[in-house]
């Protein structure tokens, strides 16, 4: 008896198929406003992932017509300056989207730093004026990683109404955003977590099964309920003896990949789809020019 199949949800393509749109939006808008949409991301620190990610935004900002005003700060950079500088793009008419990437030096308050960023050029959805739109289901910024998983279901027309999502991990990045917009398309939601009794029965019992924990291959076959729709956020870096690194995510994927009905890969499926979002949220700043 082989192995089943399941269908791969293709965060890469459908990215793509995104930055196309984006990019005749904003041949639309350009002539409106008399300016191109500008992001700017503010980098602090030598973190090489870190760099990877803003380099790739940057790339993608460059493709479809966005201004990438990209900012990189030294590790000892102050809090005092980081604010500073976030309060002059807060009023510069020319940046739509302002990114802080993330993790931070320690000595940093990550909170404050996002909440000086003006809830209309929150191009990371991470606002609290645009996470309580969320929670009250009205129209705003969104989390752009939660934003790029229910835009991927949807691509697809996998049905949530009624069904059981868990998701795993419960971060302000993620977990709770997602859980949200979950409920939002009616599923019942579960988040499970660290302290969660009995994970593994948790899990089986999901329709949809979201793992955001940041731990390589956490999720494993017995984890999982046949058929169900399998999506991994995580990114993570392992070596080999050799030191050559690959990526994976906190999904065991070939042996969960036996059990599912859907899967995302890793890389090439939330990846791309949060990049794809970023400049969403940028671009749907820059539309309100136009107004």
């Amino acid at each position: 008896m082989s192995a089943r199949t399941p269908c791969l949800l293709d965060g890469k393509t459908l990215a793509q198929k995104i930055r196309l749109q984006l990019k005749e939006r904003i041949a639309h808008l350009q002539p409106k406003i008399g300016r191109p949409p500008g992001l700017s991301v503010l980098m602090v620190g030598d973190n090489p992932a870190s760099a990877v990610y803003v380099r790739n935004k940057e790339r993608a900002c460059q493709q479809i017509g966005i201004v990438s005003k990209g900012k990189h700060f030294s590790a000892d950079t102050s809090q005092q300056e980081l604010e500073s500088v976030i309060a002059e793009l807060n009023k510069d008419e020319e940046v739509d989207g302002i990114l802080v990437q993330l993790p931070l030096p320690n000595h940093l308050d990550t909170v404050s730093l996002l909440h000086t960023i003006h809830p209309d050029k929150d191009a990371d959805g991470l606002h609290p004026v645009n996470l309580g739109k969320l929670v009250r289901g009205e129209s705003g910024l969104r989390s752009c990683t939660p934003a790029g998983v229910m835009k991927l279901l949807a691509e697809y027309d996998l049905t949530l109404n009624g069904k059981k999502a868990v998701v795993v991990g419960r971060s302000i990045l993620v977990g709770k955003p997602l859980a949200l917009m979950l409920l939002e398309q009616n599923a019942t939601v579960t988040i499970a977590h660290s302290r969660t009794q009995d994970l593994a029965a948790v899990c089986r019992d999901a329709d949809i099964l979201v793992a955001a924990v940041g731990k390589p291959e956490i999720i494993t076959e017995d984890m999982v309920k046949p058929g169900a729709i399998v999506i991994d956020v995580g990114i993570n870096r392992l070596e080999n003896s050799q030191k050559q690194a690959k990526l994976v995510g906190d999904v065991a994927f070939d042996r969960v990949a036996e059990v599912a009905g859907y899967i995302t890969p890793v890389p090439g499926g939330i990846g791309p789809m949060t990049v794809a979002m970023l400049l969403s949220n940028t671009v749907q700043s820059y539309s309100n020019y136009s107004k």
